[in-house]
């Protein structure tokens, strides 16, 4: 299983080769690191933990379970089968998918707040006649008489949107490696710069890359102690 965490940019098009006009979404996937690999033995289970984003702040905790790693924004769990061939600090880039391949895309839709029947289910409301009086959104009865209570599941109204929703078969219409670009077809679930998870079968190929990635800020500090240690000796 291939993976990979992005953000939502916008929707354009594009054009095939036969002239036909594509909507697309722009995602700024990756890159991503392995902050983690878990195994049965001191976890239960095997997978790796994958970073994305950068935070200009840490809280204790995080920094030291990010040490020597990107100071991450987020971080994701990918359950794996063969945790040998994944190592901390490997990167993950967008290279581990091809023109026209298909994926999953899951992400959070965009939250609408708490809404009424009529938004949030379609529902007809009250005749807007003589007689009716402040109930034209209404969802009318929702109780049984017999049985004087509600019953579980009845639509009513309450918070709509901001729920996790996965779309599949989503084709990869063209990747710009260099500026870390997918462009996928048709529309996928959130607003701008919502964080998405990406899905496709397949074998990732992961880069190894220097440790000390995202401490530099730590390392010059560090530094800057010992060279007032010494001036002071």
């Amino acid at each position: 299983m291939k993976f990979i965490l992005g953000k939502k940019l916008t929707m354009t098009q594009k054009f095939k080769a036969d002239g036909q006009v594509v909507p697309v979404t722009v995602i700024q996937a990756g890159p991503c690191f392995i902050t983690q690999v878990k195994n049965e033995a001191k976890d239960g289970y095997k997978a790796i933990q994958v970073g994305y984003g950068e935070k200009k702040k840490l809280n204790k905790p995080l920094s030291g379970h990010l040490k020597n790693n990107l100071k991450a924004r987020y971080l994701k769990e990918l359950r794996v089968e063969d945790k040998a061939e994944y190592q901390k600090g490997q990167k993950i880039s967008v290279a581990i998918f091809q023109k026209g391949e298909k994926v999953k895309v899951t992400g959070l839709t965009k939250g609408r707040g708490f809404q009424g029947v009529v938004k949030r289910h379609g529902f007809s409301g009250a005749p807007k006649s003589h007689g009716t009086k402040d109930q034209l959104r209404h969802s009318g009865s929702v109780g049984a008489k017999g049985v004087a209570h509600t019953f579980k599941g009845t639509r009513m109204g309450g918070r709509m949107g901001n729920s996790q929703v996965s779309i599949k078969n989503l084709e990869i219409i063209e990747i710009e490696p260099e500026k870390n670009l997918l462009y996928i077809k048709g529309a996928i679930p959130g607003s701008r710069n919502n964080l998405v998870e990406i899905y496709a079968p397949g074998e990732m190929k992961l880069e190894q890359v220097a440790a000390t990635q995202g401490n530099e800020g730590e390392e010059k500090k560090e530094a800057a102690k010992t060279v007032a240690k010494e001036t002071k000796a």
